[in-house]
């Protein structure tokens, strides 16, 4: 019932959460919630804009940017209710990003996922932490069998190539600093938590 006012109030009157003000576990069943920023399967990143709660080109000299290479391998987003512990100087405030591992879903969904794995990247110098996740509903999952960093690389022992292959295509200067497991990726998640 909930699930139908929701919609209700998006489609007729127009109101949409407040992304940043979101909890970071659901109410009801107490799961990790993910936002979409970028849908699988484009080239166009979108980036979650809290002072304007809408959601923005990502922009690069002022263009919106486009990533050159394969359309993303996942739904891009953010940790919903985690902002980054410790900010280097000048550099904003901003939730922990994420990578869900599914089909493509639309910017400004609101997921319950389970976190199997903790990706760094070095980029430019900056080491960037990225949460690989799958939905937590088995029916909207694309890769069933993976529900942790073991049985990720077991039964889809391709996903961690690729994976890595896209972002160090993503962006100039990325490096691959390494993986840990689900474990790690939660204790990462309380560490950002407002």
């Amino acid at each position: 019932m909930r699930r139908h006012a929701f919609l209700f109030c998006l489609l007729l009157a127009g109101c949409e959460p407040r992304y940043a003000d979101l909890p970071t576990f659901s109410a009801e069943r107490k799961l990790l919630q993910l936002v979409v920023e970028t849908p699988a399967g484009t080239n166009r990143e979108q980036r979650y804009n809290p002072a304007t709660n809408a959601f923005e080109p990502r922009r690069l000299a002022g263009l919106a940017a486009v990533v050159e290479f394969l359309p993303a391998p996942g739904n891009l987003g953010f940790v919903a209710g985690t902002s980054s512990p410790a900010t280097a100087q000048g550099q904003p405030v901003a939730p922990l990003p994420a990578l869900l591992l599914a089909e493509s879903q639309p910017t400004g969904t609101v997921l319950e996922v389970l976190p199997i794995a903790l990706l760094t990247l070095d980029i430019n110098g900056q080491l960037r932490p990225l949460v690989v996740a799958v939905p937590a509903r088995p029916s909207q999952r694309i890769l069933p069998e993976a529900t942790d960093w073991a049985s990720l690389r077991r039964v889809y022992p391709g996903v961690q190539p690729f994976v890595e292959l896209w972002f160090r295509h993503r962006a100039p200067n990325t490096r691959i600093v390494g993986w840990k497991d689900e474990k790690a990726a939660s204790q990462l998640i309380r560490q950002w938590m407002r």
